[in-house]
């Protein structure tokens, strides 16, 4: 009973949030679902059937009307100074409240903003602006700076593969909703920045130099993915690459590399008492979603991370299917956007499902291979991620990556020491400079391997499949049918085993 109650919750609140984020559904619709709710708890008082039933029903209902609720509060409002000003060149005061986006052909900054400049009137605005800026722009995150450039609202684009990508949407999920194009820097004036993302990004800068001392590019652009996230400094064609092999996942903090860290934290604090485990594993967690930027994915993966640490220190059964219903619901709750708008968290949410429910039954089919080196879990878990992201990566951009398997498999195995190996080239690099570099022969032997893995994959024939007709109704039929095989299936025979 539980359970099915926790389930109803979830999807009911998350159901509430994906249908206001398209449809402008009202107080009305809201109401309406309230009062269901109300009167299947007083059929249930009055004693009648299918308790369980209506129960279930009465709080998916009671919580989709929360979820309306929660999305329509979080609709940015339209800034009327903006709005009046769109499509001139104006000149706007505020903060960097993210850090700077630095790529080969502009610097994007994203900044409050709090007053604009016309010609000699100054007006109050407050928005979030996304500007462009020239590259090589020396700004840093918490910067109070000037800006000038043409206000444009962002407008929805087609992708080039008969789809549209809802660029308004995926830039609200950050609090931007204008952008400024061709935008010139003019002034920097103070730093009000948090303290603590403020520190987390120096040492992360300190970090990407001293990988920069020791190693080449572009084994020092994958070190700095496979450590910190830095999915931007391996360069767009070596990204390419690792999409056309279906690695893009190993170029962004994800559960695997965050698994990976808090392991080995708690491997050096395993002797010290129980509070300072948990609180060690806390605060490692923390560190790492700064460094992200707070990607929703290392949210993700950080939040679930902790749960299950909390679960193993107090002994208690951890349940990750449930724990990512909560996770998933409490950071929608926290931000909506992301829930319509954010591939990343759509990608890693699904992919954690997958890794969940269908690692464990692929795995018992597999017993012809070897376990050493976790050979059978990464085979077993790479099906099962590739089959619950597949769908949903051949909606977003029609690739569907042919040669995923064989990549993973080969690329997956060095990387926990590829991560080992590459932090102490940092260290070495921030310590002692380019001197080092010699010491770092073991991180770029290993980094060279996988990028050759992702060269010889994404340079094979049909590595990558476009594949154009696979509309959201496609979409829908085949997530249905990937619930009702586990629903009917594979859960089934897991009970069946346990019993």
């Amino acid at each position: 009973m539980g359970s099915t109650i926790l389930w109803s919750t979830v999807i009911g609140f998350l159901s509430g949030v994906f249908a206001r984020s398209f449809i402008p559904l009202g107080y009305a619709t809201m109401g309406t679902l309230v009062l269901t709710s109300w009167a299947l708890l007083a059929y249930v008082a009055l004693g009648k059937r299918y308790a369980r039933i209506c129960i279930s029903l009465a709080a998916f209902c009671f919580l989709c009307a929360a979820g309306i609720w929660r999305m329509d509060m979080a609709i940015i409002p339209v800034d009327t100074t903006l709005q009046a000003h769109t499509g001139q060149r104006v000149t706007l005061s505020g903060y960097v409240f993210a850090e700077p986006d630095a790529r080969e052909g502009s610097t994007r900054v994203s900044l409050k903003v709090r007053t604009l400049s016309i010609a000699s009137t100054t007006l109050p605005a407050h928005a979030g602006i996304l500007a462009v800026l020239p590259p090589h722009t020396h700004v840093s995150y918490g910067d109070i700076v000037t800006v000038s450039g043409i206000v444009r609202m962002p407008e929805a684009f087609d992708t080039g593969i008969d789809r549209t990508f809802d660029y308004p949407g995926y830039l609200a999920t950050n609090g931007i909703s204008y952008l400024v194009s061709s935008a010139h820097l003019e002034s920097i004036d103070g730093n009000e920045g948090n303290i603590a993302q403020a520190s987390v990004l120096r040492i992360k800068k300190i970090y990407l130099d001293g990988l920069h001392q020791t190693l080449s590019e572009p084994q020092a652009g994958l070190a700095a993915g496979i450590t910190v996230g830095d999915k931007r400094s391996i360069g767009p064609e070596r990204s390419e690459e690792f999409v056309r092999a279906g690695l893009v996942h190993m170029l962004v903090l994800s559960g695997y590399n965050i698994t990976i860290i808090l392991n080995a934290a708690a491997y050096f604090v395993s002797s010290l008492p129980r509070v300072l485990q948990l609180g060690t594993s806390g605060i490692v967690v923390m560190f790492f979603i700064l460094l992200s930027g707070g990607a929703s994915s290392a949210i993700r993966a950080g939040l679930m991370a902790l749960v299950a640490a909390f679960a193993r220190q107090h002994g208690r059964i951890y349940l990750p299917l449930r724990a990512i219903g909560i996770v998933a619901a409490g950071m929608v709750l926290w931000n909506p956007y992301i829930l319509a708008f954010d591939p990343g968290f759509q990608l890693s949410a699904l992919a954690t499902i997958g890794l969940v429910a269908f690692t464990p039954p692929i795995a018992s089919h597999l017993p012809w291979i070897t376990a050493r080196l976790g050979l059978r879990e990464i085979v077993a878990s790479t099906l099962a991620t590739q089959i619950t992201v597949l769908p949903l990566l051949l909606y977003q951009n029609g690739q569907l990556a042919a040669l995923s398997l064989p990549a993973n498999i080969l690329a997956l195995i060095p990387v926990p020491f590829a991560m080992a190996a590459s932090f102490g080239a940092a260290v070495l690099g921030a310590l002692f400079g380019s001197t080092a570099a010699i010491l770092a022969f073991p991180a770029y032997a290993l980094l060279s391997y996988i990028l050759s893995i992702a060269h010889f994959f994404a340079s094979l024939p049909f590595a990558s499949v476009s594949i154009r007709a696979f509309s959201a109704w496609w979409l829908t039929i085949v997530y249905m049918g990937l619930f009702m095989w586990w629903r009917y299936y594979v859960s089934d025979d897991k009970n069946e085993k346990a019993a």
